[in-house]
């Protein structure tokens, strides 16, 4: 089958997605939890890293550190010049007041909107048209609230443990926590040390201050909801704020009785744990081994799955970082991971292709899968190409565009490793009694932001999935 052909084939799969769009207002309820903060999204230019670079002092010497927490402005800066330099997108957490103070005089911000994993998702079930959508807030002041979309179907708890619109609560005393989301291009140019750095791919650095979130301060009226009245879905984030050094461990195993006993109380509900870029490698750990098999779902990046990787396999691991990470190498970690931890459903996406990885009984079939993964291909390239997803009218924006060469490339490599040809053509097949789900995607030059894309992709692909 020609490229054409196949481009043909996968365009008229993706004809379904308009449908799959309107099956999501089935969907009596969904939960999400458990971080909900402010992102200040900056674009930053290779330029101006330069002169942040010179404003600490920051040397060539300096950019050999290997530590990924915030301690000093050098770390702020050092952090944007290792992802901007390798194209990869990552995370880290400062608990210094006076370099959060440094970051509000120095960096500054181009918007405020919402965010967290949990805040992220919320406002896209929403958005798409669950019934009912419950947030989960640390804290929830004017804000916050105001970051909320202004729909009837977005509920959050107010200072009494009510739902009410999210956006019409003020819960006063609390703090507004906000993160810095520093987004960079592909191609753009900086000169550091002397050294000349090209990015190789457009995304971001995350540097996170929030007391809240990494003492993992959870709303009891938000718990004593879900205790009484359940949930279709519940998505789980926010563990990756967690540090050894504040009792990270400990917290997630304590949760892990919560997240338990959720699932007990609602055995229908479908509860998906996003895992999201963690750092404190115990606290990785402690999510893999309590939190990860309590779960139905799973979804990570190519940079989460090596993290997962490293606590679960360290010798793959250590393999792995010499190779290329094609899509038939990540499928391998995916593998791994699946066997690993045992949990019924779990979904990689890379920039391109999106693989999903399932027991052969999981109550979603893979055709549903595909037009899930399909649906939020094409909500995560109508965000990139105009930004949000805050009106239905706009979700589709997308829809009618052809997957792109290099997603059906990354297929094909998948494929054919495998020995697969109907993932190929179909997006289908079944690998050592699992079901695999392979889906190439829509890919959009310059994109205007890639805020919250691995979350609202792993949501919407599997609440879609229908």
């Amino acid at each position: 089958m020609t490229e054409t052909d196949l481009q043909k084939k996968w365009t008229e799969f993706y004809d379904i997605v308009p449908e799959q769009l309107e099956k999501v207002r089935q969907i009596n309820s969904v939960a999400t939890a458990f971080n909900t903060n402010i992102d200040a999204v900056l674009k930053i230019s290779g330029r101006r890293i330069a002169e942040l670079a010179e404003l600490v002092g920051l040397t060539a010497a300096d950019l050999e550190g290997g530590k990924t927490q915030i301690e000093t402005a050098k770390d702020v800066v050092r952090g944007i010049i290792k992802c901007f330099s390798q194209g990869i997108a990552e995370e880290w957490l400062c608990e210094k007041s006076e370099v959060y103070q440094w970051m509000r005089d120095n960096i500054s911000y181009d918007r405020l909107q919402m965010g967290g994993q949990g805040g992220i998702v919320a406002n896209a079930m929403a958005v798409v048209g669950v019934q009912k959508v419950y947030a989960h807030t640390n804290s929830h002041p004017a804000l916050q609230a105001e970051q909320f979309l202004d729909l009837d179907n977005l509920l959050g708890f107010d200072e009494n443990g009510r739902p009410q619109k999210a956006i019409l609560i003020d819960r006063v005393t609390e703090d507004p926590l906000i993160h810095w989301i520093i987004e960079f291009d592909v191609g753009d140019e900086t000169m550091v040390g002397g050294q000349k750095f090209v990015c190789p791919k457009s995304n971001r650095f995350i540097a996170t201050y929030d007391p809240a979130n990494i003492e993992f301060k959870i709303d009891d009226g938000f718990v004593n909801y879900l205790n009484k009245n359940g949930y279709d879905y519940l998505i789980l984030s926010g563990y990756h704020n967690l540090t050894s050094e504040r009792d990270g461990v400990q917290k997630v195993i304590k949760n892990a009785e919560m997240v338990s006993k959720w699932h007990k109380l609602n055995p229908q509900g479908i509860i998906h744990l996003e895992l999201a870029s963690t750092q404190d490698k115990a606290v990785r750990q402690a999510i893999i081994e309590h939190i990860a098999p309590l779960v139905d779902s799973i979804g990570l990046n190519e940079r989460e799955a090596l993290d997962a990787l490293e606590v679960i396999d360290a010798q793959m691991f250590a393999e792995v970082q010499s190779q290329e990470l094609t899509s038939s190498v990540l499928f391998k970690v995916l593998m791994r991971i699946k066997q690993a931890v045992k949990t019924p459903r779990i979904q990689l996406h890379m920039f391109g292709l999106y693989m999903t990885l399932q027991d052969k009984d999981f109550c979603i079939s893979p055709e549903a899968n595909r037009n899930g993964m399909m649906l939020a291909a094409t909500l995560a390239a109508t965000k990139c190409g105009i930004g949000n997803l805050n009106d239905y009218d706009n979700l589709l924006w997308a829809y009618g565009s052809t997957v792109s060469e290099k997603s059906l490339k990354a297929l094909d490599t998948l494929a054919g490793s495998l020995n697969l040809p109907a993932l190929l053509t179909d997006g289908v097949s079944t690998y050592q009694n699992f079901d695999i789900i392979a889906v190439p995607t829509i890919l959009i030059d310059k994109p205007l932001t890639l805020v919250g894309m691995g979350d609202t992709i792993s949501s919407v692909s599997l609440i879609g999935a229908r």
